[in-house]
């Protein structure tokens, strides 16, 4: 793995980058970095952004200099990569695939010659990483679709895509969160909702989060998405769990 990089952006942030791959150890590494960062609260940074290899660092610049920041950065790089293990929740999606929910899930079979069935079993198998949230708010890229499941994007986005709906854009799995135009092929769609500004934390995911998915079916989607209306649904997730550098 390659040294990080400290780099100025503007007069208000830094950017810190791990590597230039897709890379579930630069990941962790990115993770890492994140998890020291909120347990220091350094009163000068403003907010950080994790993406896929680098973590974007807003700060105040009247409260201290880009050099002094930067050293300070540079020793807990230092110690995010020397830190052995991140701490991982490990949280399961429901999904109800196919039908109205999936408008997408034959074209896929047809693309890839597998049955809907097949790609129902197939997309639940891997423990997903979560990479980064981005393109919407609270909008999960996940690293771990099986290539079987390989997909392109839709020749022609919709204009609205509904809130909950799982889609696959190339070697890619996401999940909606609010409704919005998107090109990706839809697959299913999870009655929980991914982001709530009336809850305490709004995004119910973050980079770093290992997720799996669940097939559910269409009672079992009318009660989960009954309880989320009327606030009673209670989301659960196992936390926090170790892995070393993944």
């Amino acid at each position: 793995m390659s040294s990080p990089r400290i780099v100025p952006v503007g007069d208000a942030a830094i950017l810190v980058e791990f590597g230039q791959d897709i890379d579930p150890a630069i990941q962790a590494q990115v993770a890492a970095l994140a998890q020291i960062l909120e347990e220091a609260r350094h009163p000068v940074i403003r907010e950080w952004v994790p993406t896929y290899r680098s973590i974007m660092i807003h700060y105040y610049p009247s409260l201290a200099p880009y050099e002094g920041l930067a050293a300070w950065l540079h020793d807990r790089i230092q110690m995010a990569r020397g830190q052995q293990a991140v701490s991982r929740r490990r949280v399961t999606i429901p999904v109800l695939y196919g039908g109205e929910m999936g408008p997408d899930l034959d074209a896929v079979a047809a693309h890839t010659k597998l049955s809907p069935d097949e790609i129902i079993a197939l997309h639940q198998e891997p423990d997903y990483l979560v990479y980064m949230l981005g393109f919407l708010p609270g909008f999960p890229y996940l690293g771990g679709l099986d290539p079987r499941l390989v997909t392109p994007r839709l020749a022609t986005p919709r204009t609205q895509v509904p809130a909950g709906s799982v889609g696959i854009a190339d070697a890619q799995t996401g999940i909606y969160p609010l409704t919005s135009p998107g090109g990706w092929q839809l697959i299913g769609r999870t009655p929980v909702k991914l982001l709530d500004p009336e809850r305490e934390e709004p995004f119910l995911l973050a980079a770093g989060d290992i997720l799996r998915f669940r097939a559910i079916d269409q009672n079992e989607y009318d009660s989960i998405a009954a309880a989320v209306a009327a606030g009673t649904y209670e989301f659960t997730a196992i936390e926090p769990d170790y892995q070393a550098g993944s």
